[in-house]
C-alpha cells in the first residue's frame, strides 16, 4: 500500500492522474498526507526563535490543512464543480505537503544571515508556485472547470489567504516590516514573509475584481444547472 501511495504522490506531484486506490484507500492517503504536513510545520519553524511552542510542534501546519480545505470546498461549492466533497479537497491539499519540506533545509548553519534569507524566499516561491500549478490542474481535471472559472476559482481562494496570514501575522514580523525591524530581531523567514506582505497588499487591491469575477461564475453555473435540469425534464416528458 505504502509503494501504491508513494508513486500517487509522485504522479500527484508530477501533473499527472493518480490511481484510482486514492478513493478505495483514501484513509491511508490522508495519514500519508497528514504525516508530510506535519514533518513540514515543524521543519518551517523549527529554527525561528519568534514561533510559539504549537508551532514548533507542527500543529499549526496540521490545523492550517484542514482550515484551508474548508474554505477551498465551502468558497468552490457555489461554482457546481465536478466530484466536489470536503474528503476530496482535503486530501488534494494534504497531498501537496511534501514540497514544503524544502523549509526545513537548515539553510542557516552553512549561508551567511542575507544569503539564507534570500533562499528561504526562493523556497517559498518555489513552494508556492508549485502548489497553485497543482490547484490548477485538480480543479481543471477533478472538478472540471472551464478556463474562466477556473482562473476566478484558483486566484480568488489565494489572495483571501495571503491576506488573512498577513492579518494573522504568523510570522510576529509584520509589523516589525511596517515600522523597520529592531537589531537583533532579524530572522532568516522575514525576507519570505517581505514576500507574503506584497502578496498581500497585491491580493488585496484585486479582490473586489476576482469578487466580482466569482459572483458572474456562479450566476452562470446555476443557470448552466437550471437549463440542464430543464433539458432533462424535456426529454423525460
Amino acid at each position: 500500500m505504502l509503494r501504491t501511495i508513494v508513486a500517487d504522490e509522485i504522479r500527484l506531484l508530477t501533473f499527472r492522474r493518480v490511481s484510482p486506490a486514492i478513493q478505495t484507500h483514501w484513509k491511508a492517503y490522508l495519514a500519508f498526507g497528514l504525516f508530510f504536513t506535519w514533518l513540514a510545520g515543524i521543519g518551517r519553524y523549527w529554527d525561528n526563535p519568534r514561533a510559539d511552542p504549537w508551532q514548533h510542534l507542527g500543529l499549526g501546519s496540521l490545523a492550517y490543512v484542514f482550515v484551508l480545505a474548508l474554505i477551498l470546498w465551502l468558497l468552490l461549492a457555489p461554482l457546481r464543480p465536478k466530484s466536489w466533497s470536503y474528503r476530496n479537497v482535503l486530501l488534494f491539499v494534504t497531498l501537496t505537503a511534501p514540497p514544503a519540506v524544502l523549509y526545513a533545509v537548515p539553510v542557516e548553519t552553512f549561508l551567511s544571515p542575507g544569503a539564507a534569507a534570500q533562499a528561504n524566499a526562493w523556497f517559498l516561491a518555489v513552494v508556492a508556485t508549485w502548489r497553485v500549478g497543482l490547484l490548477g490542474v485538480f480543479l481543471r481535471r477533478v472538478a472540471r472547470l472551464d478556463w474562466l472559472t477556473l482562473l476566478v476559482a484558483t486566484l480568488l481562494p489565494l489572495a483571501i489567504i495571503v491576506v488573512a496570514l498577513a492579518m494573522l501575522n504568523l510570522e510576529h514580523v509584520l509589523f516589525d516590516l511596517m515600522a523597520g525591524i529592531k537589531p537583533g530581531n532579524e530572522t532568516s523567514s522575514d525576507t519570505a514573509y517581505g514576500i507574503v506582505f506584497m502578496l498581500a497588499i497585491f491580493s488585496y487591491v484585486s479582490s473586489p475584481f476576482l469578487a466580482g469575477a466569482y459572483v458572474f461564475c456562479v450566476v452562470r453555473a446555476w443557470r448552466r444547472a437550471r437549463e440542464d435540469e430543464g433539458g432533462l425534464r424535456n426529454e423525460s416528458m
